[in-house]
């Protein structure tokens, strides 16, 4: 950990020594709980606290897809960014294309809510999700009316009652982001040194502020979607409008994998994915027909030279009428007919804001992330060797990920030395982010693990005993006496705020005020 001697730990450090250290109590100064403390919370802020999930029908795969975004964060802010960057484009085009029908009054908050999954329809089976273009489409052909948008509740009142997005926790949240970023600049002005962690974190401020602007509209954590009825359709307008869905692995019919727990990986499927399959479906046709024409043309050329032998034929055939057309694609099974889908998509850029002038500049935001863990460069390491592992991991996760991203779509499926190149560095990249993450903790090994390992029981044994004891106490006591009042409160996220103190309270006493260790005063 980068900080500085302090003699028996009790008094401030000196800026003029460099030395590695281990915990330091707290005093006038600052000590190792309070750091590791701020920088925990501020990166829950940045992660936890950020992530806008999409809408699920089963109540645990919400939940573990939010765990799945939060590790996505963890390990690679970047990319969340990124997505939120592609995802909050989508609802400005939403709104765009809705505008004359709905007279500009379907608002980004609306397209967020029917993107993260927020609209489904009834089926036989069960229930399907309604598209973004889907609904646009609805509107164009004028079988829905934007006046009844308050009976698919799509009412901005009926989504932000269900949305659990606070201002007042965001702004709490800009709060503490600002002062910690104010904090570790008045240090560098005052010559004083950064840890490691306090640099991973400053790291991740830049990619939260951007995510926060993209996703500030977003409803976040809705538990329940609006389940709508379809008006009535003639065939070829259900067959339009069942061909325009994006994807089936989100519905809930009970078909193959739909709504399985591999779902809570996957990104939110994007319009413009749609869009590519459509038009790369479209081509392929072309290519087949096409292709199809130029073999017919020889055939009926040499029809009138075999006409004895083509009757011939027809006598002995048994009805079975032929079609020049269908031969014709006899020996051209390998034609390309749908888009290429054998493989895992990794990454997937939006083309228009992948060719837009402003891709580049995003690039390199993105590859901030690694940029400010180079503020440690100078940091004092444990050894040598770590100094410059973390300098080599910092350069490595820069590069490999303007790399990386450089790709406009990245397929786990082997197609030449350039998809070993675009598979390659992401592997890189979370290798690098491995080792900095390492680095991080290896920088605290100065301090006695006895210690450690004792303040670390008491901390976790007694949050342990206070949260399981409150909990219990709410749950088969203030539930029991009056499950009528308590019901509204939702009694589990309840038990958990009311635990939340008493966990907060135990680190303060555990941490601040325990000061005696294996029988002697510290």
């Amino acid at each position: 950990m980068n900080n500085t001697a302090c003699a028996g730990c009790k008094s401030s450090p000196s800026p003029t020594t460099t030395a590695l250290v281990g915990w330091v109590l707290e005093s006038s100064g600052r000590g190792t709980l309070s750091l590791i403390c701020t920088c925990l919370f501020t990166i829950f802020l940045c992660t936890w606290v950020v992530i806008h999930p999409r809408v699920y029908k089963r109540r645990l795969l919400g939940k573990l897809h939010k765990l799945a975004l939060f590790l996505k964060t963890i390990v690679a802010p970047e990319f969340v960014a990124v997505e939120g960057l592609q995802e909050w484009s989508q609802a400005k085009k939403v709104v765009k294309d809705c505008a004359v029908y709905t007279g500009g009054r379907l608002k980004l908050i609306h397209a967020f809510y029917i993107g993260m999954l927020g609209l489904k329809y009834r089926t036989p089976r069960g229930e399907k999700v309604l598209w973004p273009n889907q609904y646009i489409w609805l509107l164009q052909q004028g079988l829905i009316d934007w006046e009844d948008h308050a009976l698919w509740g799509l009412s901005e009142e009926n989504i932000r009652d269900k949305s659990d997005a606070d201002s007042t926790v965001k702004l709490a949240a800009l709060c503490q982001v600002s002062w910690f970023v104010a904090q570790s600049i008045m240090r560098v002005v005052h010559s004083l040194p950064l840890s490691q962690l306090e640099t991973m974190t400053l790291a991740y401020i830049p990619l939260f502020i951007a995510t926060y602007f993209f996703w500030w509209l977003k409803p976040k954590d809705v538990k329940t979607s609006s389940v709508v009825e379809l008006p009535d359709m003639l065939p070829d307008q259900k067959m339009a409008f069942e061909s325009m869905a994006v994807s089936n692995s989100f519905d809930a019919e009970g078909i193959g994998r739909q709504d399985s727990l591999w779902t809570i990986w996957y990104l939110t499927p994007r319009l413009f994915e749609k869009v590519a399959e459509d038009k790369a479906i479209q081509e392929a046709k072309a290519i087949r027909e096409t292709r199809a024409l130029q073999v017919a043309k020889p055939l009926q050329r040499a029809k009138p030279l075999h006409e004895h032998k083509v009757s011939r034929v027809g006598k002995q055939s048994s009805g079975r009428k032929t079609d020049v057309g269908e031969n014709a694609n006899e020996g051209h099974d390998d034609l390309p007919f749908a888009p290429e889908s054998d493989g895992i998509v990794v990454a997937y850029w939006d083309p228009e804001v992948y060719h837009s002038k402003i891709w580049p500049a995003i690039c390199l935001f993105g590859a901030s992330f690694g940029g400010l863990h180079l503020i440690s460069w100078n940091a004092v390491f444990p050894t040598f060797i770590e100094q410059w592992l973390w300098r080599v991991a910092a350069l490595t996760s820069i590069f490999s990920l303007l790399i990386f991203i450089h790709f406009e779509k990245v397929l786990f499926r082997w197609g030449g030395p350039r998809t070993m190149i675009s598979l390659l560095t992401p592997a890189l990249y979370l290798l690098s982010r491995v080792v900095m993450a390492g680095g991080v903790i290896a920088s605290f090994r100065a301090s006695d693990p006895a210690f450690i390992i004792h303040m670390l029981s008491q901390l976790i044994g007694s949050m342990f005993c206070k949260g399981a004891a409150v909990g219990s106490i709410y749950r088969y006591g203030i539930y029991r006496l009056s499950p009528q009042i308590a019901f509204p409160f939702k009694s589990t996220i309840y038990s958990v705020q009311i635990s939340s103190f008493f966990v907060m309270s135990t680190i303060r006493q555990v941490f601040w005020d325990l000061c005696e260790f294996d029988g002697k005063r510290l």
